[in-house]
């Protein structure tokens, strides 16, 4: 019997947290604004139950209702376009972004992009790129996470490769935030043990990179601890176990914590899985977790006497060597690839991955500022496995 409670939360918007909360997307949508949304999700989850199930419970509180999953596991621009061109011929006011990052993130930006004018490029996290948009022009959004990972559904942005430079590219505004989220760890039961792990370690990329990060936020920061606890305690749990729904439901809330806590800044991790995930389309979470412990080593000079306080919090001894062991032994144990040869990464790009890694907007977080030199020793050490 699990003891996960069943709450709300304002923060950072109307989160509907606990078990079985799917039931409300009906309210949830009437709630928003809407009475004809448009579905976004996947293609492997457009077919599953859950779907159906959600489609269904709308069309019954007698809303209309379609799905769009034209969306590729990183999403490219154009399955934004077609869903920007599905929800204006479908007459929609509003969509509910629903799935693991690539639903979340195309939903959102297909919401955002349905009353611009201009191309999406437009819009990328650079300065005050944002105010170019017509806000009038964002349809409101309701978000269903399935995964336990990006936490997309409490950020303000969403992340899209542009298929002519095969560069990810984050584009921002604050009203791309969802109005509404349902968060349901039922959802997430179903998913297979690589997803489960690569999300999760995503969850864990986002908490750490933020702490990590030298810009001075103390919200962020103190999110940023217990989303790590959450997913040190967590992950291993699920992994073994994916019925675990308190577990489950734990790592639910790390995901959000750790988008959360993210405006503090995100880094090298990021900066280098972006381009590695656009060229060879590697799973986010998972590229995440090989360049891990070589980012941590490469940003040890600023982050060891910090790390003495996340090893106090998380109760692991040896400070900074004892969270870098710690983290290489649940990788170890959660079956994480080493290197990114277990992820077909080869060194051809390698110059090219580097010179995209400094110039990615995440790249601007790191904790020791990150050259093309620098970018180069972290990919040749995640390919040999040097940590």
């Amino acid at each position: 019997m699990s003891s996960l409670p069943s709450v709300n939360w304002s923060y950072p918007t109307s989160v509907r947290f606990g078990a079985g909360r799917i039931k409300e997307l009906p309210k949830a949508v009437k709630s928003a604004g809407m009475s004809n949304p448009l579905l976004v999700t996947d293609p492997g989850l457009a077919g599953l139950p859950m779907v159906a199930e959600a489609i269904a419970g709308l069309e019954a509180a007698g809303l209309k209702a379609a799905v769009f999953s034209d969306v590729k596991p990183n999403p490219v621009d154009s399955n934004i376009s077609a869903g920007v061109a599905a929800y204006k011929a479908g007459g929609h006011d509003g969509v509910i972004a629903f799935g693991g990052g690539s639903g979340l993130d195309a939903g959102k930006l297909i919401a955002f992009m349905s009353g611009q004018t201009r191309p999406i490029w437009d819009f990328e996290d650079i300065g005050d790129w944002w105010t170019r948009a017509d806000p009038a022009g964002i349809a409101p959004i309701v978000a269903v996470p399935t995964t336990a990972g990006t936490g997309s559904e409490v950020g303000r942005a969403g992340v899209v490769t542009n298929e002519a430079t095969h560069t990810k590219k984050v584009i921002f505004h604050p009203k791309m935030l969802p109005a509404i989220v349902i968060c349901d760890p039922e959802l997430t039961v179903g998913m297979p043990r690589f997803i489960t792990v690569g999300t999760g370690m995503d969850a864990l990329a986002h908490c750490l990179e933020a702490y990590s990060a030298p810009m001075y936020h103390p919200m962020s920061e103190g999110i940023a601890l217990e989303g790590m606890r959450l997913v040190f305690e967590n992950l291993p749990k699920v992994a073994a176990d994916g019925s675990d729904l308190e577990a489950r439901g734990h790592l639910m809330s790390a995901a959000a914590m750790g988008a959360v806590a993210f405006q503090k800044g995100l880094g090298a991790i990021h900066s280098l899985s972006h381009p590695v995930g656009a060229l060879y389309d590697t799973h986010h979470g998972m590229t995440n977790a090989v360049f891990m412990p070589y980012v941590l080593q490469f940003n040890k000079p600023a982050i060891e006497q910090k790390f003495e306080r996340l090893a106090g919090f998380l109760g692991i001894a040896g400070g900074y060597q004892g969270v870098l062991d710690a983290i290489l032994k649940l990788r170890e144990d959660l079956g994480v690839p080493h290197t990114l040869a277990g992820l077909n990464v080869d060194d051809s790009k390698r110059d090219l991955i580097a010179e995209m890694a400094i110039v990615d907007p995440t790249a601007g977080g790191n904790p020791v500022p990150l050259t093309k030199e620098g970018a180069l020793e972290i990919f040749d050490k995640a390919q040999q496995g040097t940590v």
